[in-house]
């Protein structure tokens, strides 16, 4: 028998389950930014860009060659030559074709190089390698605000969509009362409706219907995009911890000092400069191309035929049977007198197009600001007059409504009551809404979203 303790721990459990996740906006953007892939994918190119800076930074490491085989060889136990009478002259034997079977060819030829000077080819591509770093971590920069921007629009999307609904369904429930009033002054045959009241507030009232469809539909679609966002999954429940939809606070930065924060946080500025550091160098890097670089190192070279009798004339190499080491210092020049110089061009024509867009970023990323700064302003003063106009419309239809009830008021009447509510509070909804977004959009031009 399962004991009581254990049975309320089950059942504890059993309903925490069922209970949905509730997520504040802040923790949905925090969700978010760990579970997209997509800053993910930005996050795993840095680190390929910090692979090819590694690889520039070690340019001037040791560099083995080694080659290692084993082959066939002719056996033979006598030199090449073979000694004549004729004093110091050398004959080469005649037998020297005739194989006599093979012996294994053990083979060895190494290299261990170390580059001393490169003449600014190895300084300038790893400057270059440094400032892509700082371009890739930009557009993770750029992916997560982003990201962040869409959290916003799926979590505002939702409570608008939501409030749009319960604003309709509010209206539905009086609309209802009201057929049910008039039908029933048409059964009694007081004369206080006529049947085009109820024809009126019957359509009145699909009308309603219909856009109560269309907002359940917005929510649906706006919470399955934050559960994708958030990585909670299609098939679980979410709760907003937010239950309604209100206007976020008004900036206090004045204009020219967000237009300043975007000039100096902007992720794009950064890049910016950061591209501009790397072409510069790729520059340099392209004109030193043509430049030798200076190298030390050790060569060496070992072979062994069993089999063989090895060469003892120091004056012919004996590629079967040897040894040989040796320190070598020299100089590499690899130029290509037709493709070097056009490589430079290129890269100087790639740097002269940075700095032009360079120089248009940081005069439209000004107007940027003012363009959103200026729309937020904007909508605040509409935020502002259409919650008057909210508050006045819902009053307007209660006393009507009231009206009405009471046999004083008649029904075109309480419908243009209940029609001008509807405007004005859903204007104001989709205003409140479209409000915060500019303030998002308004902290993403600045570079306030991380």
């Amino acid at each position: 028998m399962v004991r009581p303790f254990y049975l309320s721990i089950v059942l504890v459990g059993a309903v925490q389950g069922a209970w949905a996740d509730t997520i504040t906006l802040d923790q949905a953007v925090d969700r978010a930014l760990r579970h997209d892939a997509r800053v993910r994918e930005q996050e795993h190119l840095v680190e390929a860009a910090r692979g090819l800076q590694q690889e520039a930074e070690n340019a001037t490491e040791s560099i083995f060659d080694v080659n290692l085989f084993v082959g066939l060889a002719p056996k033979t136990n006598n030199d090449i030559f073979e000694d004549t009478d004729e004093g110091n002259k050398l004959k080469i034997r005649k037998d020297i074709l005739d194989i006599k079977g093979v012996a294994p060819w053990y083979n060895l030829d190494f290299t261990v190089i170390k580059p001393l000077l490169t003449f600014g080819k190895v300084e300038n591509y790893t400057e270059a390698a440094q400032a892509n770093v700082e371009v890739k971590k930009g557009d993770v920069a750029l992916q997560r605000a982003a990201v962040i921007h869409d959290v916003h629009r799926a979590y505002y999307g939702f409570l608008t969509a939501q409030d749009t609904r319960l604003l309709m369904e509010d209206v539905r429930g009086r609309l209802v009362k009201a057929q049910e009033l008039v039908q029933g002054w048409l059964d009694d045959g007081n004369g206080k409706a006529k049947q085009s009241d109820l024809f009126a507030l019957q359509t009145a009232n699909s009308l309603v219907g219909r856009y109560i469809a269309e907002a359940q539909g917005y929510e649906k679609i706006a919470l399955d995009g934050l559960k994708t966002l958030t990585g909670v999954g299609l098939g679980k429940d979410l709760d907003l911890a937010d239950k309604k939809l209100v206007p976020v606070d008004l900036p206090k930065e004045t204009l020219k000092e967000l237009q300043q924060r975007a000039l100096t946080q902007r992720a794009e500025i950064g890049q910016l400069d950061a591209g501009l550091t790397a072409r510069r160098a790729l520059v340099e890097a392209k004109k030193s191309e043509s430049n030798p670089n200076v190298y030390a190192g050790v060569a060496g070279s070992i072979a062994y035929t069993p089999g063989r009798e090895a060469t003892q004339n120091t004056y012919f190499y004996d590629v079967f049977n040897h040894g040989a080491l040796t320190p070598i210092i020299g100089i590499q020049w690899n130029w290509d007198s037709g493709r070097q110089p056009a490589h430079v061009v290129q890269a100087q024509a790639e740097l002269n197009a940075l700095v032009e867009k360079n120089s248009f970023a940081r005069q439209g990323i000004p107007f940027q600001v003012a363009e959103a700064y200026q729309k937020v302003q904007s909508y605040k003063a509409m935020v502002d007059e259409l919650a008057q106009s909210s508050r006045a419309g819902r009053r307007w239809m209660i006393s009507s409504y009231a009206d009405f009830e009471a046999g004083l008021e008649e029904s075109a009447k309480v419908m243009t009551a209940f029609q001008g509510y509807i405007l004005a509070h859903a204007d104001y909804l989709r205003t409140v809404n479209d409000y915060n977004m500019n303030v998002v959009q308004l902290r993403f031009v600045t570079g306030d979203l991380k």
